[in-house]
């Protein structure tokens, strides 16, 4: 069966990768890759915050995935803490390693106020100066045009005072000069259509893809709450927390990622974006559960 109102355009399929933290990190990090690269994705998108550390060891995973891998990386940008000559230089980085794709976001301010917040204070600025570094190297690009993406609330983001108004700052986003939209995680399949009937009244006409969360451990979902401010779900947390193995916890939590898919594509979702948390094994048993390779050869929304 095809997408609703696209034809016979196959789903787009993506994961999400933190860069190693510590040596054994990055053994794993490479499994993951190649593991995750097995299934074709069309892109990885890779993180970029906390310390300089973390930071440069992003711009070394994207280069990795660049000159190693046939992957193609979406480069995380975030605009707090960072100068707006800093953030074009970083853009600058990214084309020249052969980056094709950022996903601009503001990011988490800092809990001190004091502490420098950063020259662009919102995701369609940062938006605006990537483009603007791509009006200038249209040569580097052979005349192309970076894929930028951005951050979409299923549920009311913390700082923000309503849904319809994160609908807004998503409008504003893509008057920026957004191509694209992947959504913060959900546990409710009802919170993705309510995103995406709202956000396509108010005007958004750029693709809302899913972002979908494994959830295998009861300590991440937790962390995962007190981050973003969404509430878990309470029977998933409660199987979770009484599931008699780890095995049995990765089935629990691979079952509810999948229901949350095949109901995102069944309300027309053009792809599906894994947030990984680098272990491979739980979102490549969510995209065979969805038989998902199969349906994006044949085009078709996995049954």
């Amino acid at each position: 069966m095809a997408f609703p109102g696209h034809g016979a355009v196959p789903p787009s399929l993506s994961y999400e990768l933190y860069p190693p933290a510590t040596p054994e990190a990055g053994d794993a990090v490479l499994r993951t890759i190649d593991e995750l690269g097995a299934t074709r994705p069309d892109y990885v998108s890779v993180t970029y915050s906390g310390t300089p550390a973390r930071r440069r060891a992003s711009v070394e995973l994207i280069g990795h995935l660049v000159t190693s891998t046939r992957l193609r990386p979406v480069a995380h940008l975030c605009c707090v803490g960072e100068t707006r000559e800093g953030l074009d230089l970083l853009v600058r980085q990214f084309v020249g390693l052969g980056v094709r794709g950022i996903l601009a976001l503001r990011g988490d301010l800092p809990a001190d106020p004091g502490v420098f917040r950063g020259e662009l204070p919102f995701a369609r600025d940062l938006v605006e100066l990537i483009r603007g570094v791509e009006a200038r190297h249209g040569a580097s690009l052979a005349g192309g045009r970076l894929a930028v993406g951005v951050a979409a609330y299923p549920t009311r983001h913390l700082e923000s005072p309503s849904f319809l108004h994160d609908v807004e700052v998503l409008i504003s986003k893509q008057r920026s000069g957004a191509d694209f939209a992947i959504t913060q995680v959900y546990f409710d399949p009802a919170e993705y259509v309510r995103l995406v009937l709202a956000a396509r009244a108010a005007g958004v006409s750029i693709p809302i893809i899913p972002g979908v969360m494994p959830t295998v451990s009861v300590r991440r979902l937790e962390r995962l709450a007190l981050m973003t401010g969404v509430r878990p779900d309470a029977g998933l947390l409660h199987r979770l927390e009484t599931a008699s193995s780890e095995a049995e916890r990765r089935r629990i939590g691979v079952r509810a990622a999948a229901v949350l898919a095949r109901a995102a594509f069944e309300a027309g979702a053009p792809g599906l974006h894994l947030y990984t948390f680098n272990d491979f094994r739980a979102s490549v048993d969510v995209v065979e559960q969805l038989d998902l390779p199969a349906a994006r050869l044949a085009g078709a929304v996995p049954a």
